[in-house]
């Protein structure tokens, strides 16, 4: 019983964190094999069960959505399309290779994902340091997808590090978008694994419920909190995060 508590407390706090910053499976996937899943077991069922999370949080964000699907800067369908595509690619590799593949990248990325953003965040937008095209923001995503459905943590300071480095700095922009597009990975890995033997559905459905209402209280949060706070609150889990993977790697 303990264990389930500790597992809707971790799938809470990581809505939370997935409206903010992005990161909240690096709580839900210890919390489930602290339950008892296997380490694959979890990262499926870990995945399955934050999504619901994520899509109602995508539907509250979906005003600062709508703005950023009206910037000239970027085509949210071609990334949409792509982290569909990229997320169920990630998915089916999750199925096929073994999780120590990408293991020791994980660390790496999410620090040099963190220093990009912090970096990044102190330019100006109109800045040609630290700079990527639409293409390399494309290609980026691509990485991203495919890595999201295969694993996921980190994903969202990953995101928010590119569209950083393509001169956005509206931080509620930034994150309805990366939102949105952390849904659409994470629904075709959803599709790749739902009906594998590797959901444990109990702590599943348990987490799932905790997600959404971590979501939309990580989301109101984001609307109300000063752009320097939630900022800061992004550097600050991507550091949690790299020491944490670190830790974790092989």
């Amino acid at each position: 019983m303990f264990a389930l508590f500790v597992v809707a407390l971790a799938a809470f706090a990581a809505g939370v964190i997935n409206a903010l910053a992005g990161g909240g499976s690096f709580l839900t996937l210890p919390a489930m094999i602290a339950a008892g899943a296997p380490p694959i077991a979890a990262n499926a069922s870990s995945t399955l069960a934050l999504f619901p999370g994520q899509v109602a949080t995508a539907y509250a964000a979906r005003d600062g959505l709508a703005e950023a699907a009206r910037d000239p800067r970027i085509d949210a369908r071609i990334l949409g399309v792509i982290s569909l595509v990229g997320g169920f690619v990630g998915g089916l590799l999750l199925l096929f290779t073994p999780a120590s593949v990408f293991a020791a990248l994980v660390p790496w990325l999410i620090l040099f994902a963190t220093l990009l953003f912090a970096g990044g965040s102190m330019l100006r937008p109109d800045s040609k340091l630290l700079r990527i095209n639409r293409s390399g923001v494309f290609a980026a995503q691509a990485m991203v997808a495919v890595y999201g459905g295969y694993f996921g943590g980190g994903i969202g300071i990953l995101m928010l590090a590119a569209l950083t480095l393509y001169g956005l700095r509206d931080i509620w922009l930034m994150n309805s978008l990366k939102i949105f597009l952390a849904t659409l990975m994470n629904a075709s890995a959803v599709a790749a694994l739902a009906f594998t033997d590797l959901i444990h559905w109990r702590l599943t459905l348990i987490a799932a419920v905790a997600a959404v209402l971590g979501g939309y209280v990580g989301v109101h949060a984001a609307r109300r909190l000063p752009t320097k706070v939630v900022r800061g609150f992004v550097v600050v889990m991507g550091a949690v995060l790299t020491v944490y993977f670190f830790m974790k790697a092989p």
